[in-house]
Parts: C-alpha cells; structure tokens; sequence
C-alpha cells in the first residue's frame, strides 16, 4: 500500500504531465489554425468581424391621448391608463 506522501508524489508529478500535454495540444491546434488561415487568406481582424454602428436611439412617441382633467398623457402604446378605462378613447384623442 503507497503512503500518503508517495500518492501527493504522484499526483504532482500526473499534475505537470498534464500540464505539458495541454501546453503541446495547444501548440498544435495554434500550427493548424495559422495554416488555415494562411490557405484561406484570413487574418485577425478578419475573424474578429466588422463592427457595425450603434443603432440610433429611438425617438419618443408623440402622446394620441390627453385627460383633460389631469393633463396626463398616453401614446396608446401599453396598457390603457387607468382614466382611460372603460371609456370611448376618441373623446380623449389629442387633436
């Protein structure tokens, strides 16, 4: 039976096996993606994409409905207001 100490041997040494193996996996995938690259004429900026402009802001829509008790507005855009309900949305209408 291995001690304690013979294991974390092991495990340190398994650890840096590893380590080198990813560091050699790495450096292979790295060698294929240049050589495809190369074969297709791409570079970096190639793959990074073309940035496109912000979209401007949207404006404000203009209110259709006014309470004339309140002056409050709505666009008619969303939930109906509360002054709104149960009543003729014409008589409201902001002309």
């Amino acid at each position: 039976m291995s001690t304690y100490a013979e294991i974390q041997a092991q495990i340190a040494e398994l650890e840096t096996k590893a380590k080198e193996a990813r560091a050699a996996e790495l450096a292979g995938a790295k060698e294929k993606i240049a050589e495809i690259m190369a074969a297709h004429g791409l570079t970096l900026d190639d793959l990074r994409g073309v940035r496109t402009k912000a979209s401007k802001a949207r404006q404000p829509v203009p209110a259709k409905y006014r309470n004339p008790e309140s002056g409050d507005t709505w666009t008619g855009r969303g939930r109906a207001p509360l002054w709104l309900a149960g009543k003729n949305k014409g008589d409201f209408l902001i002309k």
